[in-house]
């Protein structure tokens, strides 16, 4: 109703575990995705980021019909999350991992 949609991609819903990691660091972590889309992510994590940090995601579908996607990410936003200890990051997605 007098919303003009301005993204470049739909966002879906989405409702999976995954895997971050900051770039400098060997040590991949769990998060939540809540939301994708072709140029951008939104999960729920443990620890915060900066703004414009790089860092490394890894989603693995629980089905075989989706394939999985590692993907290097900026981080474009962090508040804190609903949950305790936790932060919602929106992120940026720079590159795909083939």
């Amino acid at each position: 109703m007098g919303y003009a949609e301005k993204r470049a991609y739909m966002r879906m819903s989405v409702d999976c575990e995954m895997q971050y990691r900051a770039v400098n660091s060997a040590l991949f972590y769990p998060a939540h995705c809540t939301s994708l889309s072709g140029s951008g992510i939104s999960f729920t994590a443990q620890h915060t980021f900066e703004l414009g940090k790089a860092v490394e995601i890894h989603i693995t579908p629980q089905n075989l019909v989706n394939a999985a996607l590692t993907a290097f990410v900026e981080v474009t936003r962090v508040k804190p999350s609903m949950s305790a200890n936790q932060y919602d990051i929106a992120a940026i997605i720079k590159t795909i991992k083939g």
